[in-house]
């Protein structure tokens, strides 16, 4: 019979070893990206335009097509997915209809992102081509935000799930209206929980190329002059160089700065997520 010390010094000890196995797998992959591609880093690599099929030249058009693509898809699924999450969780008790919007969301964000790639190509490519451009930044944006969409529905419901309810109530006995109450209340309280969501949507929007194939990529190094152009990425440039073997360097190379805007784009938007808050409280 193990006494209840064993058993907690055995579990502190799982603990600790899940997550220093964590932390040195995490910093094991981006150690191995930032030695490989380190070398290929410059400002001529990361300002210039792909040549010879991407063997020289830079990456530029591949950063500003991200940056359009990840832009649309978070600008599209966040008032989607904020409301959604509201009528959820202020306007709709708990019955069929929630529990079939929540499993919905579910099902959904289990969802392979090239079964998202066929189907944006077939509404915005296809059908919609008229309002979309067909390939082009605005299809492929709005098919990462579908794809992204039902993340930020369960995380932002979860965040306001997780205000107290004294919060409400002290609101509605000083006269407050439901609405009043959930923009000053409950929104600017959720707000970490509802940023959260976002950054893992932004870092999965980023990070995708089946649905940027499909819907928005192109191999020719053009700068895209409007969103109803076709334009690279750097998932889908990456996805080329290494498939075709046409540089392990530029590859690697790519691949940092991949990682590198994420992390960047992570801490821009905890960094407005703090501003905003405080904002919120004083206000």
């Amino acid at each position: 019979m193990i006494s209840a010390r064993v058993e907690d010094k055995i579990a502190k000890a799982v603990f600790w070893v899940s997550g220093i196995a964590i932390f040195f797998s995490l910093f094991a992959i981006l150690g191995y990206v930032v030695l490989k591609g380190a070398g290929a880093l410059s400002f001529e690599f990361v300002s210039g335009i792909p040549k010879n099929a991407g063997r020289d030249g830079g990456i530029f058009p591949a950063i500003l097509g991200t940056l359009y693509l990840v832009a649309i898809a978070i600008l599209f699924a966040t008032p989607i997915g904020v409301g959604a999450a509201v009528y959820i969780t202020e306007f709709r008790k708990e019955g069929k209809l929630t529990n079939m919007i929540c499993i919905g969301a579910d099902t959904l964000n289990a969802v392979p992102s090239i079964v998202f790639g066929l189907f944006g190509f077939a509404l915005f490519v296809f059908y919609l081509k008229d309002y979309t451009g067909g390939v082009s930044i605005l299809s492929g944006g709005l098919t990462l935000g579908l794809m992204i969409l039902p993340m930020i529905i369960r995380t932002a419901e979860v965040a306001i799930k997780s205000v107290p309810g004294t919060y409400k109530e002290g609101s509605y006995a000083l006269g407050a209206t439901k609405l009043y109450t959930i923009r000053k209340i409950v929104l600017p309280a959720a707000l970490p929980g509802i940023v959260t969501g976002l950054i893992l949507g932004l870092g999965r929007a980023a990070g995708e190329t089946a649905p940027i194939i499909f819907t928005a990529a192109i191999l020719n190094p053009i700068l895209p002059s409007s969103v109803f152009d076709p334009t690279m990425a750097l998932t889908t440039h990456l996805y080329t160089l290494t498939s075709e073997g046409v540089s392990e360097g530029n590859a690697f190379g790519t691949a940092l700065v991949l990682v590198l805007m994420i992390l960047v784009l992570n801490y821009c938007a905890r960094a407005l997520n703090n501003y905003f808050s405080r904002n919120l409280r004083r206000e």
